[in-house]
């Protein structure tokens, strides 16, 4: 039985309608908390009926009768002794002389009311983390307020403060508890909650202006969080604005052409504001040769494509790789994931479109989960630079990306615990982040990725 909100009946599983009146019969002897109810008091709560000579209320207590009779048949269909027995026919004896009274009987497990009050009294004492837990457990019980038919009724008033009390416990004790565990995003929305009920209340005000403000400085950076939406997946896709090499916890992804290349010198073959160029002087101080000596060592595995002549291509390397070919550099304990999603024309312009850099995606999720040490991977916005994927907006480059992921993660189940998608501060104004959004709100109501 349900009474936390809405007063809903089940038995065995299955609904059972009753009718207003049987309603607030049942709502007033759970009201009682197990002790018996006298019928001239039903009457009163019940019925709004004032107290009559005994000899002139027969009719009075027939009807009380005949409610219970239906909720003992509600109660346990078909069992008439178990009816009997959830709800149970006493006499008390009063000045008048003996009086019929009602009393329900429930297990436990029967009632939320009592679920909820046992659980969360014992957490209320229990360590942080358990706590957390069955305060969770037992708020999740709560669907309104207690008895909401009989909202602010005499007779349901005790029962109804001494729950609400213990839930305005409950929730305060979980905002605590989940912020000492270093979890205020949990912690938020109740304390949201509480400060909508509890408006005047200054102290709750308080708790949760600090709660978004540690949340405000814990994010700063990011743009946008969501879990994959896969059975069984624990992994993030996070965009962040910043520096992809200030991302230290992570391996990087640096995208490049079909002939790898990494000279810079009169921005000629490559430009030295790409991440190539970077690359080089971030992460290898400059040392050209070390890098592109790891790079050759990373395609020796790997079938060339092509090579082109002197004549045809007079600057830059001349072997080309097949786009989508990805080589691991390891770099300080972590890797760089060097993946080619563009061809490099003899005119020295690089191009792209959407089906090689979908391509080289796959290719380069594939590589991390078998070299990638299961750390984060930050990878940059691949494809809006001088590669020029013209066919996709900003956004839609990056919604790509997360297609391409959330596909790998259903084939490399420990493919990597984060995903981190980083944004420059000054192409922020032009990227529209809606594209990623919506994805993941397909992908929640089961739709197909948009072509």
């Amino acid at each position: 039985m349900k009474v936390l909100g809405p007063v809903q009946l089940e038995v065995d599983g299955v609904p059972v309608r009753l009718t207003p009146l049987t309603v607030r019969l049942l709502v007033r002897l759970v009201a009682a908390e197990g002790e018996a109810v006298p019928v001239r008091q039903l009457r009163r709560d019940v019925w709004g009926l004032a107290d009559e000579p005994r000899h002139l209320d027969q009719r009075n207590r027939n009807e009380v009768q005949k409610r219970v009779l239906e909720l003992r048949r509600a109660l346990a269909p078909g069992q008439d002794s178990v009816g009997t027995q959830v709800l149970r026919t006493e006499q008390q004896v009063t000045v008048q002389g003996p009086e019929t009274a009602y009393r329900l009987v429930l297990r436990p497990e029967e009632l939320d009311s009592a679920r909820f009050t046992a659980i969360a009294s014992g957490a209320l004492l229990a360590p942080p983390a358990t706590a957390a837990h069955r305060l969770a457990e037992a708020l999740s019980l709560v669907r309104g307020r207690p008895l909401a038919e009989v909202n602010g009724e005499g007779f349901a008033v005790p029962f109804v403060r001494r729950l609400t009390t213990l839930q305005d416990s409950a929730r305060r004790e979980l905002v605590r508890v989940q912020t000492d565990l270093g979890r205020p995003e949990l912690a938020l929305p109740v304390a949201e909650l509480i400060v909508h009920e509890h408006p005047d209340d200054a102290e709750a005000a308080r708790v949760l202006e600090a709660l978004r403000a540690e949340l405000r400085a814990r994010h700063g950076a990011e743009l946008l969080r969501h879990r994959v939406p896969l059975p069984g997946q624990r992994a993030d896709v996070v965009l962040v604005r910043g520096d992809l090499f200030e991302q230290a916890d992570c391996n990087l992804v640096i995208g490049f052409s079909d002939t790898f290349d990494t000279e810079t010198a009169e921005d000629l073959v490559i430009s030295r504001e790409s991440l190539q160029s970077q690359l080089v002087d971030r992460l290898f101080a400059g040392r050209r040769r070390v890098l592109d000596d790891r790079l050759r060592a990373g395609l020796r595995a790997v079938k060339a494509a092509g090579t082109e002549s002197v004549r045809a291509k007079p600057l830059g390397r001349r072997v080309r790789y097949p786009v989508g070919t990805t080589v691991v550099v390891p770099v300080d304990g972590r890797r760089v994931f060097a993946t080619a999603y563009s061809r490099l024309g003899n005119d020295l312009v690089a191009r792209s479109n959407h089906a090689d850099l979908r391509l080289s995606l796959d290719n380069l999720w594939a590589s991390v989960a078998v070299y990638g040490l299961f750390k984060p991977v930050a990878v940059p916005l691949i494809g809006s630079g001088l590669a020029r994927v013209t066919d996709l907006d900003r956004g839609q480059l990056a919604a790509l990306i997360v297609d391409s992921f959330i596909d790998a993660c259903r084939r490399h189940p420990a493919l990597t615990p984060e995903l981190r998608i980083v944004i420059l501060p000054q192409e922020l104004a032009r990227t529209d982040l809606t594209p990623v959004e919506k994805r993941f709100e397909d992908l929640v109501l089961g739709l197909p990725a948009a072509d």
